[in-house]
């Protein structure tokens, strides 16, 4: 009979772990905004949800005709959060992210 090896099976929790928060944390800017849809309210929405945005123009058309190329989410933007209810605070906490938004 073979004995069980704790480390192996921590290593492979682990992994699986990793992978599933890398395909959810990838599917988010694609949730976001597809591409092709209108810059101005792409923008809104991520604003909206407490995102700061960057917008790289590839051309000279006017926002409110532009269209979105591609939505890339970037750094997370970290800051102490209060909890007045359990009378607690929690520093470093991710309170939204950087989104980089290519429109033409």
């Amino acid at each position: 009979m073979k004995k069980f090896n704790i480390q192996k099976f921590n290593i492979a929790a682990a992994a699986v772990a990793a992978l599933s928060a890398a395909v959810v944390g990838l599917a988010a800017p694609a949730a976001a905004a597809p591409t092709g849809s209108d810059a101005q309210a792409t923008i809104a929405a991520l604003e909206r949800e407490g995102h700061r945005v960057i917008v790289h123009r590839l051309s000279d058309t006017p926002l409110r005709e532009a269209s979105v190329v591609g939505v890339n989410r970037g750094p997370a933007i970290r800051d102490t959060v209060r909890d007045f209810r359990n009378d607690r605070t929690y520093q470093n906490t991710i309170t939204g992210y950087v989104y980089y938004v290519n429109v033409r």
